[in-house]
């Protein structure tokens, strides 16, 4: 039995007043990772087993910590490109890395995930801070594009699950 494709946030065009240089974009993620640890305390033990997303199987808890994973390869996929290594991303690649999460974090307590927040968002908030505006265009781009893809990951997940516990209540 094959695991259901995890569902992902639609592409939104970034705001006009989008980061720009290295030290906005950490602000801005580090920014979203607070709000997001923020609903983390504020969640309710039945809302953090919840899984309340429309095709996504995953208990809140799960996709909560998968925004702190995500992180961490994000963080490795701007190592390898900074590096002047081709970076294999694709969609199948995350939807591989999701599922493993989702049977790895299926217990995951509030703080622990608090934590995880913590360590990998601190360090991909400092690779971030640490470039020079000039690597954001490493790798054609990319390192750019998943610096957005990190600021924007814990609010989408975060609306989204504040979203679907209210229509649940």
């Amino acid at each position: 039995m094959t695991e259901p494709r995890q569902t992902r946030p639609r592409q939104t065009r970034p705001p006009a007043t989008a980061p720009q240089i290295p030290a906005e974009f950490a602000a801005a993620i580090a920014a979203a990772r607070q709000r997001l640890i923020g609903f983390t305390g504020r969640c309710s033990t039945i809302d953090w087993r919840a899984a309340q997303l429309a095709g996504d199987p995953r208990p809140v808890a799960v996709i909560v910590d998968h925004v702190a994973h995500s992180y961490e390869y994000l963080a490795a996929w701007m190592r390898e490109i900074l590096a002047g290594q081709r970076a294999a991303i694709s969609t199948d690649i995350v939807d591989a890395y999701n599922s493993e999460h989702a049977a790895a974090a299926a217990h995951v307590s509030q703080a622990d995930t608090a934590r995880h927040l913590g360590r990998s968002g601190d360090a991909l908030i400092q690779l971030v801070a640490g470039l020079a505006p000039a690597d954001l265009e490493a790798g054609g781009g990319r390192v750019r594009r998943l610096a957005q893809i990190a600021v924007r990951h814990a609010d989408d997940h975060r609306a989204e699950v504040e979203t679907a516990l209210a229509a649940a209540r």
